[in-house]
């Protein structure tokens, strides 16, 4: 079976035409919009967290408060196993471009939800009850969003280049982030803080539903890359299949994900946090330090993906998570009594980069290692159930921690799961058994 970018099968032996590239080089863009689109709207909670905790968890300890709003936050990613496998399905059984209609149009309505949600001050615990309503829904669409997108953007990136192409995954994963981030800086700088506390957190949610409506335009114009006879498979988005023909290739993808996904959110939805709770700095501050982090995260992702085109995935694995285990302590542990903003922006960027060798390649080293039938799920359910134990926990965890005065044992937790990354990845194959005869 091949993966084409049109209904009509592309042959592997013909190099594609202009006028194919162009074709390939528009469904990048238009599955990245959307993707930046989700991925907004999932991670505005993060950073607005800080101004509405008050309002749905009445405390007189911050800590505690965060430690709450943390909760709803991981709770939003137990649902991505089940958005996984749902999402999953639909697209190995009846094609990714639904797949991707379906999920941002429930991102959409959950955004909606929370921009609209009463307080605790008018509803009592019914306003926490909607809120992790919402976030449920929400992380049943980001579940099915990663898995979808990621083969997508595997499928139609060119043999050779597909490190490359596929990096821009996280550089719209990053946007998201960033965009968030900027929505915030640029309401700190309109609002007070008491506004912002009081009504000013609702915006971005409403920016976010807005967006998803241009995505949701852009993705109904993709072409399908999934096959008539791969989704007439009787093993099309089969949880059976999948376990009976690749389950070492499920745990390989489980087992790396869960380090890359607890080390990408420690230093980035959870650093800002940080920042302020740990090392002392102001909000604003944090965030202006965390805006520029971003944006070098973002221009890494291609760099690091091409690299993966000349040095292979499996190199690109290694280092990331060798590297990972030897720098997380020093760079938390200097982090948190860290008094320059530059010092802390560089160090943060250190670390960023280091992630950097994962996240490029995140999408296509897991596209990979399933074929068409059961790729979407393949790639969709092992990062959900990874992202949802460790990545979904990460605040958590380093909350709860801090709170018990265990701060430093979150260093060595995430240099741990570095540890088990690289064994891990040293299963990877040197030469990916799928996508190789592709264009």
């Amino acid at each position: 079976m091949r993966d084409t970018v049109t209904t009509n099968a592309t042959l592997a032996t013909q190099p594609p035409t202009p006028e194919e590239i162009r074709k390939r080089v528009f469904a990048i863009v238009a599955a990245s919009s959307g993707n930046l689109v989700e991925w907004f709207d999932f991670y505005i909670y993060a950073f607005c967290a800080i101004y509405f905790a008050p309002a749905f968890f009445p405390s007189a300890n911050p800590t505690a408060q965060l430690l709450n709003t943390a909760g709803v936050f991981a709770a939003g990613f137990l649902m991505r196993p089940i958005g996984g496998w749902i999402f999953g399905r639909i697209a190995d059984r009846n094609g990714r471009k639904n797949s991707m209609v379906i999920s941002v149009m429930m991102m959409c309505f959950g955004s909606l939800l929370i921009a609209a949600l009463p307080t605790h001050a008018s509803i009592g615990n019914w306003a926490p009850a909607l809120l992790l309503v919402a976030r449920l829904l929400q992380g049943l669409s980001v579940g099915g969003e990663y898995g979808t997108t990621a083969t997508y953007m595997s499928e139609v990136a060119l043999k050779g280049r597909r490190g490359f192409f596929s990096s821009f995954q996280y550089v719209t994963l990053i946007g998201g982030q960033l965009l968030a981030v900027l929505v915030v800086v640029i309401l700190q700088q309109l609002l007070s803080e008491v506004e912002l506390k009081a009504w000013g957190w609702r915006i971005p949610f409403v920016v976010g539903a807005i967006t998803a409506v241009v995505a949701l335009l852009l993705r109904r114009t993709l072409h399908e890359t999934s096959t008539s006879a791969s989704r007439n498979s009787s093993e099309a988005g089969s949880i059976t299949g999948l376990f009976r023909h690749h389950k070492a290739a499920f745990f390989t993808v489980l087992g790396y994900t869960a380090g890359g996904s607890l080390i990408f959110y420690t230093f980035t939805t959870y650093m800002q946090k940080y920042l302020v709770n740990t090392a002392g700095m102001p909000i604003k501050t944090a965030s202006y330090i965390m805006t520029g982090c971003l944006f070098v995260y973002m221009c890494m992702q291609p760099i690091f993906g091409m690299l993966s085109d000349k040095i292979g995935r499996r190199n690109n694995m290694l280092l990331f998570s060798a590297l990972g285990a030897i720098a997380t302590v020093p760079i938390l542990t200097t982090l948190k009594t860290v008094q320059s903003p530059t010092a802390a922006f560089v160090l943060i960027c250190v670390a960023l980069a280091i992630v950097s060798f994962y996240t490029s390649i995140s999408g296509i080293v897991k596209a990979e290692m399933f074929p068409i039938e059961v790729r979407a799920l393949g790639v969709g359910l092992a990062y959900a159930v990874a992202n949802a134990i460790f990545g979904g926990s990460a605040e958590y965890v380093a909350l709860g921690l801090k709170k018990a005065g265990m701060e430093p044992t979150f260093y060595w937790y995430v240099t741990g799961m570095m540890v088990l990354a690289f064994l891990v990845s040293l299963r990877l194959p040197r030469q990916a058994k799928y996508l190789q005869h592709e264009h």
